[in-house]
C-alpha cells in the first residue's frame, strides 16, 4: 500500500539512530536535540523530499563515519549540525515570521519549591503540560532541610518583616503538623480497615483524608514542585508574561528557566529578552496592568453577598443550538436552514438529537463531539483557595480570578469540628487574617498573598462550553475528589439543569456524582491495587 523509499546500508545504518524505524509511513523521531527537530519540520514543509531524506541530504553532518561507529553509545548530537539547524530556523523565522515552526520543538522543565502563588503563575498558559505536587499524598510536616516546605519572597526577606514572617509561619506549619496528626488516628477509628484492603491502600486513603482536612491551614507560600512540558512557542509566551509580573518571586523563575531552556532550546527563545521584542512585549503586559489597577482603585464599593457558585450568564437557545450543531456534520445542509428545523421540532425530537449524540457512554471518557461546543456557562465562584488551586488546571475553559486575601472569610471542614479543634482552626484564622493586614500595610496586596491560608475564600469567573462541563463536572464530581470542590461543581451541574433549563444536557452528563462518601480514596485505592495485582500477574 505505501511506496517504500530506498536507502543504501550506510543510511539505513545513520537512519537506525534517528528514527524508530526506516521502512513504513509512520515513525517518530529520537536521539535529537529539539532544536534540530523543529527545524527539520520547518524544512520539510517546504520540501518535496521525505523527511528521511530530507535528514540525510541536509541535517546529517558526518557522511564520512563509518557504519562501526554508529553504534549507541555514541554521541548522536555530535552526528547532527546544530548549527545548520539553528541558521535554519532563524531564516524560517525571521524571513517568514513563521510562528508556528517554536511549536514544533519542546522541552521538559521542573520548577521546584515554587511558592502556591508561583505555581499559579506557571500553569496560566493553555498549550503546555503541567503536573503538581499534590497536598493530600505527603504531609507537610515533613521539612526541607531544616525549614518547613513554605517560600520567604524576597520582597519580606530583605525586608523589616523577615523575622516575624519566618516566626509566624514556623508556627502556622506547627499548628498544621498536629492537626493532621490529630485527624489521622481520628479517621482510623471513625473509618476502620476492612478485610481485603492492604495496609497499603488504607494508609493511602487515611493520609489523604488528613491532609484533605488540615490543609486549610497550610498558606499560598507553601513550595511546590511542578513539572512542564511545553513547545518553545508555549515557554516563550510564559516567560514574556512572567517578566512582566509584580511579584519577584516569579521574575526570578523567570531568569532561571530561561537560562535552563537555553541549554536545550537555545533557538526558540531568543526573543525574549531582546529589548525591542519579548522587552517591548513585557512592557505591554506591565503597562495594561497597572492601568487597570488604577481604574479598578477608584471603584467605592463593598462585595455583596451572593452564593458560593453562581449561574451569571448562559446560552438561553443553547439546546436548540446544539442539536443543530449536532446535525450539521451529518448533514449537506447550511447552518441556518438546520437552526430553523430544529427550531421547528417538537421537545421530544430535539431531545431525541441530544441523546444520539451523547450516546451511550461507558465511562466518563466517553465524550460527545464538537457540537456541544456551540453553548456555554459563566460562573462566579467563591470558595476557598484550596479547591480553587484544582479547578483552575482546568485551562481549556477561560478562568480569572482575584487576589487572595482575607476580606471573603475562610471554610471550615466539618472534620476540624469533629476532633475538637474548631476553637484553635478559628483562632489561626484570625492570627493569619492579623499577620495579613501587616505585610499589606508593608508591601501591598500582591506580596501579602503569600501569608493567606488555604481556607480562606477567593473569587474566580469560570466559562465554558457544554463539552468542556462535561469533562470538568464529571471528573470532578467523582467519589475520590476533595468534597469542597466536588461541592462546587455539583451545584454547578445543578444549576445548569434548574436555573438554565438544560435539563437534557444535564442528564446526558450521566457521570456528574451527586452523592457524598466517607473515605473519598478508598475506591479509587482500591481500584488502582487491581491494577497493580493484575500488571504484577
Amino acid at each position: 500500500m505505501y511506496v517504500r523509499e530506498t536507502f543504501s546500508t550506510e543510511e539505513r545504518a545513520v537512519l537506525s539512530r534517528f528514527f524508530t524505524n526506516i521502512d513504513d509511513p509512520v515513525f517518530a523521531l529520537i536521539n535529537l536535540p529539539e532544536v534540530v527537530k523543529g527545524a527539520l519540520f520547518a524544512r520539510y514543509s517546504r520540501s518535496p523530499k521525505s523527511l528521511r531524506r530530507l535528514f540525510l541530504d541536509e541535517f546529517y553532518d558526518q557522511p564520512e563515519v563509518p557504519i562501526e561507529e554508529l553504534a549507541e553509545d555514541s554521541d548522536s548530537q555530535q552526528l547532527v549540525s546544530l548549527n545548520r539547524a539553528e541558521g535554519l530556523y532563524d531564516r524560517v523565522f525571521s524571513q517568514f515570521g513563521d510562528d508556528s515552526v517554536a511549536q514544533l520543538g519542546g522541552a521538559h522543565i521542573a520548577c521546584e519549591q515554587a511558592s502556591n502563588i508561583l505555581t499559579k503563575v506557571l500553569e496560566w498558559g493553555r498549550l503546555a503540560a503541567y503536573l503538581e505536587q499534590s497536598t493530600r499524598y505527603i504531609y507537610y510536616d515533613q521539612k526541607l532541610g531544616d525549614q518547613y516546605r513554605y517560600a520567604a519572597p524576597p520582597e519580606i526577606a530583605t525586608g523589616p518583616l523577615a523575622d516575624e514572617y519566618t516566626k509566624t509561619m514556623d508556627w502556622l506549619f506547627d499548628e498544621y503538623s498536629e492537626l493532621v496528626h490529630v485527624c489521622a488516628p481520628y479517621f482510623e477509628n471513625q473509618f476502620p480497615r476492612q478485610d481485603g484492603d492492604s495496609k497499603f491502600i488504607y494508609t493511602a486513603s487515611i493520609r489523604a483524608k488528613a491532609c484533605d482536612s488540615a490543609r486549610g491551614l497550610l498558606p499560598a507560600a507553601t513550595t511546590s514542585n511542578v513539572g512542564i512540558f511545553g513547545s518553545g512557542q508555549a515557554y516563550e509566551s510564559m516567560l514574556i508574561r512572567m517578566n512582566s509580573h509584580p511579584l519577584e518571586e516569579v521574575r526570578d523563575y523567570a531568569q532561571m528557566m530561561l537560562e535552563e531552556l537555553r541549554k536545550v532550546i537555545p533557538s526558540f527563545l531568543k526573543r525574549v529578552d531582546i529589548p525591542e521584542r519579548g522587552g517591548v512585549w513585557s512592557d505591554y503586559f506591565q503597562e495594561n496592568h497597572e492601568a487597570m489597577e488604577r481604574i479598578a482603585s477608584s471603584i467605592d464599593a463593598e462585595p455583596e453577598g451572593i452564593d458560593e457558585v453562581t449561574l451569571v450568564e448562559w446560552d438561553h437557545d443553547a439546546e436548540n443550538k446544539i442539536a443543530a450543531a449536532a446535525l450539521y456534520a451529518h448533514s449537506d445542509l447550511p447552518d441556518t436552514q438546520l437552526q430553523a428545523i430544529v427550531n421547528g421540532m417538537s421537545d421530544a425530537d430535539k431531545t431525541e438529537v441530544l441523546r444520539a449524540y451523547a450516546g451511550d457512554r461507558q465511562n466518563r471518557r466517553h465524550k460527545p463531539g464538537r457540537g456541544m461546543e456551540r453553548s456555554f456557562y459563566r460562573f462566579d465562584v467563591l470558595s476557598d483557595f484550596g479547591s480553587f488551586r484544582d479547578l483552575q488546571r482546568h485551562r481549556m475553559m477561560t478562568i480569572d480570578w482575584q487576589r487572595l486575601g482575607v476580606k471573603h472569610g475562610y471554610s471550615t471542614p466539618p472534620a476540624i469540628e469533629e476532633v475538637g479543634w474548631t476553637q484553635r482552626w478559628d483562632d489561626a484564622m484570625g492570627r493569619m487574617s492579623d499577620f495579613h493586614q501587616t505585610v499589606l500595610d508593608e508591601h501591598g496586596s500582591d506580596v501579602s498573598q503569600y501569608v493567606v491560608p488555604f481556607g480562606f475564600k477567593l473569587r474566580y469567573s469560570m466559562q465554558f462550553n457544554v463539552r468542556e462541563a462535561f469533562h470538568m463536572l464529571e471528573l470532578r464530581t467523582a467519589q475520590q475528589g476533595h468534597p469542597d470542590y466536588r461541592r462546587v461543581c455539583q451545584i454547578m451541574h445543578t444549576l445548569i439543569r434548574d436555573k438554565a433549563g438544560h435539563k437534557a444536557l444535564a442528564d446526558a452528563m450521566t457521570y456528574v456524582d451527586h452523592g457524598s462518601y466517607d473515605l473519598e480514596r478508598l475506591e479509587a485505592e482500591r481500584s488502582a491495587e487491581k491494577k497493580r495485582q493484575a500488571s504484577a500477574d
